[in-house]
């Protein structure tokens, strides 16, 4: 996966915002506020997102290029490499994952408001 996949990819989710909380290279995309997916845009080597933790467990058994989030609680997140072993198709799959899990933790209200 590249970042123009990556970025137009995320940007197509529903009320997704695109922001730079953090510094000037880390790309973050946010729903209803909280975090779903983050990256640095200057190498764009791996990408962080939330993950239900017992599938974590199993995606970084299968993959090399799934790890325990970067910086990030390691339980609930994972820096999947995008240039490792894991297939464009998968990433997709768990940018999917990232923003559901996150959208449905939102407050009722705020998931209406979207």
């Amino acid at each position: 996966m590249n970042a123009e996949v990556f970025f137009e990819y995320c940007s197509s989710k529903n009320a997704a915002e695109v922001t730079f909380p953090f510094d000037d290279k880390t790309l973050v995309f946010k729903v209803g506020g909280k975090i779903f997916s983050l990256s640095n845009i200057d190498d764009f080597s791996s990408i962080n997102l939330k993950c239900d933790p017992d599938k974590s467990i199993s995606y970084r058994e299968a993959y090399r290029g799934i790890k325990p989030g970067y910086h990030m609680n390691k339980k609930h997140w994972n820096t999947v490499m995008v240039n490792a072993d894991v297939p464009d198709a998968l990433i997709k799959e768990l940018i999917d994952h990232s923003y559901e899990l996150v959208f449905t933790s939102l407050k009722q209200r705020i998931r209406d408001g979207l």
